[in-house]
């Protein structure tokens, strides 16, 4: 048969991977061979949704396992040695690979990122296709790496896991910078990681791999609420195994195991004479894993950062979702520049993550309301007379009807979409929680006289609300449905099944705003979780997002009083396109987040009622074509774009491949 005539798959079998074999490579252990290394983007129309095409290398060679170092693309013989580059490229910036190879059967082409001398690329014969150890050396002298001690720690094993489970892409590349930031003698690192994406799974790769070698031989992991704590040890942290792990509580210290894991608050006091810290010596640990970093542990203002001082001779290892910047406090000043990072945006584009729709209400008082002269709340205070917004409401002023107006379309969204759908709805304080739970109930009596707990009170001071935090994020219990909060659910709380957010608090920074978003973000795809809605009722999506890094809602919809408030169906195509540009709103500068443990503040508070409130505004926002943000009439763009768009899923998908084709997608 003609070598033209030969398939793709042929090309590789005949050519290739005797080229692979005879340079050195083995095939069961140091290559894989298509690959698809994300799971393809979720595209939501309206409940309907589908998945785009995921990303799939035709081969990557591994040094050792979830160690990559080159990616192959191949093509038919039809086609140039040289024509699959540009995507293979592509692939190998997000799976950072340094070495580059397409063939088409005559030879290769060799694209070496390492090089400084000019010639990036260059074409080699197939009996000279470059062994492992000749890539693995000039990618340790590349990366500084030259000393054995340095070599001997990268070169260490991932855990081989019994069950299968392996390291995603990302996960591999925040490992693995890590493990070369600290062979080089970094010790202060810190890794920037979405919520939902693993960090606690990536902190355990680092970890053993670091301690399997011996340069780590004593290990501080912090956290910042108890529950993580026993579920780290129990969860990923098992292989250790029980016997060199363990809890510190009540601030007693037990020096015989090798791992500990404690609670930033459980180690420190006001008073200076009970820091249980320092009954370890400065030198005691060799690493300190600080999760959640973007807490008190970045405040130099802050006790937690004491810690960190005391052990200030170990290595540092920061994880967060949202890096710390404002004129007060830096993660970055601290740990430095992320060795990797993995944004919401990257991880809804692979399909890792949820995308989300942005609902937002605004009520006729929201812009202001002024008492008249003189008026008296319901419990006889007179109200201090000025005009009162968003900032104030809920926090020194109350308006029932305020109240009862988000209920109803809280209530209006669960009704019209699922009414067991699992909810969020953050509010200002505790108080605001109570009155925003009794408001539910009162709009869901029909479920709540059969169920008591459909609708609770998660706070601080609650520890009936507390007993339900565990049923509430149980992905098999059905109740709780609806969790009215403040603070204790905004971090660090495995909430998978959240489809719905409601932001009915006056959010105070771009940290606070990405860990409340947070709780969505998790996929279960089997459990009918793909997507999520938030419902903004304090314009935070507005101020807060940070499309960089969070990428753009599939959907933004703005009803009035007398429109649905489910956002009709709708897909733009565009949506799946790289580098979406919108016009984003500037940000302001964040303030520090209020202390997970909800402190009161003794603040005057008024409590009006018989006010009219009612929700306006008529507008839906969505990304054209050429990426700009365009606003039309939501009755317009509905009968214009939507109504008769897609009759059923499968009509979706197949003008949703046909568009493909029509953009050459292969």
């Amino acid at each position: 048969m003609n070598k033209k005539d030969l398939s793709e798959r042929d090309i590789c079998s005949k050519f290739i991977n005797p080229a692979i074999l005879k340079a050195g490579w083995n095939m069961r252990s140091q290559v894989r061979e298509e690959v698809s290394f994300t799971d393809g983007r979720i595209i939501v129309q309206g409940n309907l949704y589908t998945r785009g095409k995921n990303k799939r290398a035709d081969y990557i060679l591994y040094y050792k396992s979830n160690i990559p170092i080159a990616i192959i693309e191949a093509k038919d013989n039809k086609k140039a040695v040289g024509h699959g580059m540009q995507q293979a490229l592509e692939y190998s910036e997000i799976l950072q690979i340094p070495f580059v190879f397409t063939s088409n059967g005559d030879s290769f082409v060799f694209h070496d990122k390492t090089r400084t001398d000019g010639t990036l690329e260059e074409e080699l014969t197939l009996d000279n296709f470059p062994s492992p150890e000749f890539l693995w050396q000039k990618y340790l002298s590349h990366a500084n790496i030259e000393t054995p001690e340095a070599q001997e720690i990268v070169e260490q094993d991932y855990y081989l896991d019994d069950s299968g489970m392996n390291p995603r892409y990302y996960q591999q590349n925040a490992v693995n910078r890590t493990i070369e930031a600290v062979a080089k003698g970094q010790d202060r690192i810190i890794l920037v990681m979405a919520t939902g994406t693993g960090k606690t799974y990536t902190a355990f790769n680092i970890i053993w791999r670091l301690w399997k070698t011996g340069i780590k031989k004593r290990i501080l992991f912090l956290a910042d609420r108890n529950a993580l704590l026993t579920q780290t040890k129990n969860g990923d942290f098992s292989p250790f195994g029980n016997d060199i792990m363990h809890i510190i509580k009540n601030r007693k210290i037990d020096k015989s195991y090798q791992i500990y894991f404690a609670l930033y608050q459980g180690l420190t006091s006001t008073d200076e004479d009970k820091n249980a810290y320092k009954e370890f010596s400065p030198d005691f640990f060799d690493l300190v894993v600080i999760d959640e970093c973007h807490r008190g542990s970045a405040s130099e203002a802050s006790a937690w950062r004491d810690v960190l001082t005391y052990f200030n001779s170990a290595t540092h290892i920061g994880l967060t979702a949202t890096p710390k910047e404002t004129k007060d406090v830096s993660n970055m000043d601290y740990f430095g520049k992320p060795v990797y990072t993995y944004s919401l945006k990257q991880g809804i584009d692979d399909g890792f993550l949820a995308p989300y729709k942005v609902v937002r209400i605004t009520t006729n008082v929201d812009e202001g309301w002024r008492p008249t002269a003189g008026l008296l709340d319901k419990y006889g205070n007179e109200v201090t007379d000025r005009i009162y917004n968003l900032k104030d409401y809920d926090k020194s002023l109350a308006i029932d009807e305020r109240t009862q107006v988000v209920a109803q379309k809280i209530t209006e969204y669960l009704k019209a979409t699922d009414r067991f759908a699992k909810t969020i709805v953050f509010c200002v304080d505790i108080d605001h929680a109570n009155r925003m739970r009794q408001a539910l109930i009162n709009e869901n009596a029909d479920l709540v006289a059969n169920h008591w707990n459909y609708c609770v009170k998660i706070t601080g001071d609650d520890e009936v609300g507390k007993q339900e935090l565990d049923n509430f994020t149980d992905v098999e219990e059905r109740f709780p449905v609806i969790a009215t909060t403040s603070k204790m659910l905004t971090t660090g709380i495995d909430t998978k099944m959240v489809k719905f957010i409601v932001l009915e608090s006056n959010i105070q920074s771009v940290t606070e705003f990405k860990q409340i978003i947070g709780r969505g973000t998790r996929i279960r795809e089997a459990e009918g979780k793909v997507y999520f809605t938030i419902m903004d009722f304090r314009k935070a999506t507005n101020i807060f997002a940070r499309p960089d890094f969070d990428g753009d809602p599939v959907q933004i919809y703005e009803p009035t009083l007398d429109d649905p408030v489910v956002p009709p169906d709708e897909i733009d195509p565009t949506i799946i396109e790289d580098d979406i540009l919108g016009e984003h709103p500037e940000l302001i500068a964040p303030r520090p987040n209020i202390d997970i443990d909800e402190e009161e503040q003794e603040i005057t508070k008024f409590y009006v009622n018989n006010i009219p409130v009612s929700v306006i505004n008529e507008r839906v926002q969505y990304y054209g074509k050429d990426g700009k943000l365009i606003t039309e009439s939501l009755k317009d763009y509905s009968k214009k774009n939507i109504e008769k768009e897609f009759a059923s899923l499968d009509d979706f998908i197949q003008k949703w491949h046909a568009s493909e084709k029509e953009r050459g997608v292969n």
